[in-house]
């Protein structure tokens, strides 16, 4: 379980950052001046920072070439509280959030294409640079995404990384209204996963361990709910039809390799929980009703734009468990025990 130790305070610092000194030390709450936007960059008020699962890239230092101490962070929302000098396209006071997608290089071919989603140098919020476990960051204008009227901060957080995410796989799934979308987990990324699909028209299945997940299955908009603990998901899917799309939330290889039988013809599993083991799948299941498999990784800032603007116009809010930034370690330590319901969110 991740520890916080508070650090020496340095006399006359005004930001408290929840840092990771070292991988695999835990958090340790520092006071740091609060720093200067550079060219290209403005300095963002941090007020809500959610807690997610991809986290543990900086905690435990999985991914490579991350510079300790680092402030972890990728799910931001806040004000801009100063610019640098020559960015005009933003004004000192706006409300933005800042997710996943934390810069672009434009010079990359994916950039080049216009894919930057996809840019061969994509800085990531507490990977590349100090992210939103503190009051106050550093972020280039590419990473910032307007917020709407209509979401609060601690709302808007968790929607710049698990909202986007399966907003966006969805809406380029392919799957039309009307479609079978079976939505695997109802967990961080699920039941924001089954809102968006039954939003989008989809007939949605949702599927999970245990019938106590039911009730709310279907108040999030499934039309049907399948425990795959008490019957065959791939049964239950096909007597429905198939489904056109399975949205993989859950990060279970083994369950989403059980179901790709549940496809429909021309039929689509997309990935988006991230495990470190093999889906399993033979040639003939693919090739067997030219069903296929996509991976997809969350989106641009204006792809952010276009969840929550989409969240705001249609009700769909993730559900939330706060922790002010002094239990940074508390709240970290709730995520990955997969026992919140279901983001976990720091107030500063």
């Amino acid at each position: 379980m991740a520890t916080l130790r508070v650090a020496a305070r340095p006399e006359a610092a005004p930001m408290k950052v929840a840092q990771i000194p070292k991988p695999g030390a835990g958090f340790q709450l520092v006071e740091r001046e609060i720093p200067t936007p550079g060219p290209g960059q403005v300095r963002v008020k941090v007020q809500a920072c959610g807690v997610c699962h991809s986290d543990v890239l900086t905690v435990e230092g999985s991914w490579p070439g991350i510079q300790y101490p680092r402030v972890p962070g990728h799910e931001v929302a806040g004000v801009i509280d100063e610019l640098a000098p020559g960015v005009s396209s933003w004004k000192k006071g706006q409300r933005v959030g800042i997710g996943w997608h934390g810069g672009h290089d434009n010079t990359c071919l994916s950039c080049r294409r216009g894919d930057f989603r996809n840019c061969q140098n994509m800085q990531i919020p507490g990977i590349s640079y100090d992210g939103g476990y503190g009051q106050y960051m550093i972020a280039p204008v590419e990473a910032l995404t307007a917020m709407p009227e209509g979401l609060n901060d601690v709302e808007a957080a968790p929607l710049l990384c698990a909202g986007i995410t399966t907003y966006n796989a969805l809406r380029h799934s392919g799957a039309l209204p009307g479609d079978l979308v079976a939505i695997l987990g109802i967990g961080g990324l699920g039941h924001l996963g089954i809102q968006f699909a039954n939003k989008f028209g989809y007939k949605v299945a949702a599927v999970g361990r245990g019938s106590e997940n039911a009730p709310l299955a279907k108040k999030l908009g499934a039309s049907v709910y399948i425990d795959n603990q008490a019957t065959n998901p791939v049964e239950e899917l096909q007597k429905l039809g198939g489904a056109q799309v399975i949205l993989g939330t859950a990060p279970s290889s083994k369950a989403m390799s059980q179901l790709i039988d549940g496809l429909a013809p021309n039929g689509k599993l997309v990935v988006v929980g991230v495990t470190f083991d093999p889906i399993e799948v033979t040639p003939v299941q693919l090739i067997t009703g030219s069903r296929s498999i996509q991976g997809w990784a969350s989106g641009t800032p204006t792809d952010a734009e276009d969840t929550l603007n989409f969240s705001v116009l249609t009700g769909v809010r993730p559900m939330i468990e706060t922790f002010p930034l002094e239990k940074a370690a508390d709240a970290y330590a709730r995520m990955m025990s997969g026992k919140a319901q279901y983001r976990v969110v720091l107030t500063m």
